[in-house]
């Protein structure tokens, strides 16, 4: 294709954008039932998500911990820990090993919004979600902690319940509780 051609091709998009952008009439939202849910969902939820937020789970083969602080800008920010050990066998007898930090561990900064919708698209069942793009704080800046769409079930004065892809409580739930803490367990390495 000739510059030429390219030129007009681009005036002619630029051209019919601004002459929507520049109309009167209200927007229009592909599916207004889920534009309302999620208008719903979040006058409702979005000054109960607002704050900090940790949840801690420890296992005998694995440990985690993790704060999120969630502002009133759709900004949040966190840190992890994680550690893992396995068990061995050694002249005959099982033990553990000792724990190590796995890479998903540090703090990060991202954004996070509340919606009605279906993350499989136009052919999945809507539902309310909450979606947290973060990556971790340092370099490289690449590293994602976060890029999720989860289900979101509630949060209230003291308990943020999510479905987390990283880790989750015996009901298929991660339930957070309200409040900055720090992990019950030792520290390996000195990344917070």
């Amino acid at each position: 294709m000739n510059h030429l051609k390219l030129w007009s091709i681009v005036l002619l998009m630029t051209a019919v954008g601004t002459f929507a952008a520049c109309s009167s009439e209200s927007p229009q939202y592909d599916d207004p039932d889920a534009y309302e849910k999620t208008v719903k969902l979040q006058e409702q939820y979005i000054p109960l998500v607002v704050g900090t937020w940790h949840y801690e789970q420890v296992g005998d083969k694995q440990r985690v911990f993790e704060q999120l602080t969630f502002k009133g800008d759709s900004t949040f920010t966190g840190f992890r820990k994680w550690q893992s050990r396995s068990l061995v066998t050694i002249d005959g007898q099982q033990r553990y090993t000792d724990w190590e930090d796995a890479e998903l561990c540090g703090s990060f900064t991202g954004t996070w919004q509340l919606r009605y919708w279906s993350p499989e698209g136009d052919d999945g069942k809507k539902r309310n979600c909450i979606s947290l793009a973060a990556t971790y704080d340092g370099e490289p800046r690449d590293f994602m902690a976060y890029s999720d769409v989860m289900d979101f079930d509630t949060a209230d004065a003291t308990t943020l319940r999510i479905q987390n892809y990283y880790f989750r409580d015996a009901d298929g739930w991660t339930n957070y509780q309200r409040g900055e803490a720090e992990p019950s367990f030792a520290r390996v390495s000195s990344e917070f």
